[in-house]
């Protein structure tokens, strides 16, 4: 049971009143593609118990668009300062006038999905009666209901927990995403130009932190076993700034101009990304947001990690094969703290501390990506039908 620290002294009823019941509800999920992914069970539960209320997420633009199409939601909304530029009395001044704005819009209740008191401000300035968010960082005085975290704890149940602490039932927080028609309509049709019956898969290599980057030789020769061993096609979708990696993947693999390597960043967005994703039979990268949006449809994931938790980031709820070095380095403080609280680690997966992603071998990447591809079968059924 996660502890709850709090300066409300009662707890909500489990099943609120008529007069409980909130009617706007406002969610916090700013930044990162991944974690924005991974708030999706959080919504559908919030939903849930919360029928008739209008649920409206704070995003960031990009980023959000990931929620664009999921129903638990009504309207996805960008704050109108940002308070991430300027700092200081620049910063402040625009969180004071983005809770004008959110105070404006009639929220009786907020969800902070973000470990920021830059994010609890604006929420607490507003007036907002009822605000759940994570003690960390100095936010938990700002709060209706702070909850601490659990470390190790995966992301999506770190997330559910606030609703935990709000005596709000969850389920088995099940990944989910959807794809709307038109968006489909055309990813489909770029896809229409190529053989059918090849295995898809899609790599994404590229990070905005490098040490979370396998080494591009060995992504290479990833991509060559694929397409010549398994007779896939591999698709790249990011950032322009990842086009010159994708690029310089394919021709190591020996592959820049067979029409086996399909590099769309500059086509699909992020929305029509996702809709791409779905299609895969296999996602294979680092550990990086759009692995989470594959694994969000379903698709199976091969997940190299080096200095982040897969404890608390591997992609969730689909078939995923994490490879990670079992070779950790940690700081003194976080040595001292298991020693002394050895059940803050007991049970996990994976060791804590940080890895180095280029302890991870090819054979260990093929290999995983083979047993993946032979277990999906996708490929052959879609052939078939």
């Amino acid at each position: 049971m996660v502890p709850v620290v709090s300066p409300v002294p009662a707890m909500p009823p489990a099943q609120p009143t008529a007069n409980d019941m909130p009617r706007r509800i406002l969610v916090v999920r700013t930044r990162f593609v991944g974690d924005t992914v991974l708030a999706i069970p959080f919504l559908r539960n919030l939903r849930r118990h919360f029928p008739e209320a209008c649920i409206d997420v704070l995003i960031e633009k990009g980023a959000g668009s990931v929620l664009a199409d999921c129903p638990y939601k009504d309207d996805l909304i960008v704050a109108p300062a940002d308070a991430g530029k300027g700092g200081g009395l620049g910063g402040f001044a625009a969180m004071r006038a983005n809770a004008a704005w959110l105070r404006g819009r009639g929220y009786d209740r907020a969800y902070v999905l973000k470990r920021a008191v830059s994010s609890i401000i604006p929420v607490w300035l507003a007036g907002i009666p009822h605000r759940v968010g994570f003690a960390e960082q100095g936010g938990g005085l700002l709060l209706s209901r702070a909850v601490p975290i659990r470390k190790h704890r995966h992301e999506v149940e770190v997330f559910l927990d606030l609703l935990r602490a709000d005596q709000i039932p969850v389920d088995d927080g099940r990944n989910e995403n959807w794809v709307a028609a038109d968006v489909e309509a055309t990813v489909d049709g770029l896809l229409a130009r190529l053989p059918q019956e090849r295995p898809r898969v899609f790599v994404a290599p590229r990070s905005t932190a490098v040490e979370k980057e396998w080494p591009i030789d060995r992504m290479a020769r990833a991509v060559e076993w694929l397409v010549e061993e398994r007779g896939c096609d591999i698709f790249f979708c990011g950032a322009p700034r990842d086009m010159a990696m994708h690029s310089r993947i394919a021709e190591l693999a020996g592959h820049a101009e067979s029409g086996r390597v399909h590099d769309l960043t500059k086509e699909l967005d992020l929305r029509h990304t996702g809709a791409l994703l779905a299609r895969m039979d296999l996602a294979l990268g680092i550990d990086t947001g759009l692995l989470h949006v594959a694994a969000s449809h379903g698709v199976p994931v091969v997940a190299i990690f080096g200095p982040t938790d897969p404890n608390q980031w591997r992609p969730w709820g689909t078939r995923v094969e994490v490879l990670r070095s079992a070779r950790t380095v940690k700081p003194l403080s976080q040595r001292l703290h298991e020693s002394l609280f050895p059940g803050t680690v007991a049970g996990l997966r994976w060791p804590t501390g940080a890895a180095d992603v280029r302890d991870i071998g090819i054979d260990e990447v093929i290999a995983a990506a083979d047993r993946l591809l032979t277990v999906a079968g996708r490929s052959l059924a879609r052939s078939a039908g």
